[in-house]
């Protein structure tokens, strides 16, 4: 006699769905943030929950926000990475980065964040 055993556990990508430098992958999210770049960043901080004023606070110059919002986002979607990354990410290209984060928050709220994997196991009794 056996008996089957299945399994679904879910799993997150440790990665970012788009590179920083993407910005073919998405075009509309590239062109907002070329031409309306204020409007993009508000628009992914409501998108990913947090006040869409926040953005608002932040600057190239000071970029608290947006280190804050980028390792809120590693967080909850479980994307390695570290807050220095982050701030160097930003520091070398702040519209690329937040580009990437609006692709980030659009990809997985149309993936549901999550991928289920099914394994079956058999055990022989």
């Amino acid at each position: 006699m056996s008996t089957s055993i299945t399994t679904t556990t879910q799993q997150f990508s440790t990665e970012w769905s788009s590179d920083v430098c993407d910005c073919c992958s998405d075009m509309g999210t590239c062109c907002c943030g070329t031409w309306c770049f204020p409007c993009m960043q508000c628009q992914t901080a409501g998108d990913f929950g947090w006040c869409c004023c926040w953005p608002i606070l932040d600057g190239p110059s000071c970029m608290v926000v947006s280190c804050c919002l980028r390792g809120s986002m590693r967080k909850k979607y479980g994307i390695q990475g570290s807050f220095c990354g982050d701030c160097m990410k930003l520091c070398c290209c702040y519209l690329c980065s937040w580009c990437q984060m609006s692709r980030e928050v659009k990809f997985r709220k149309s993936a549901g964040q999550t991928a289920s994997v099914v394994t079956t196991q058999v055990v022989s009794g």
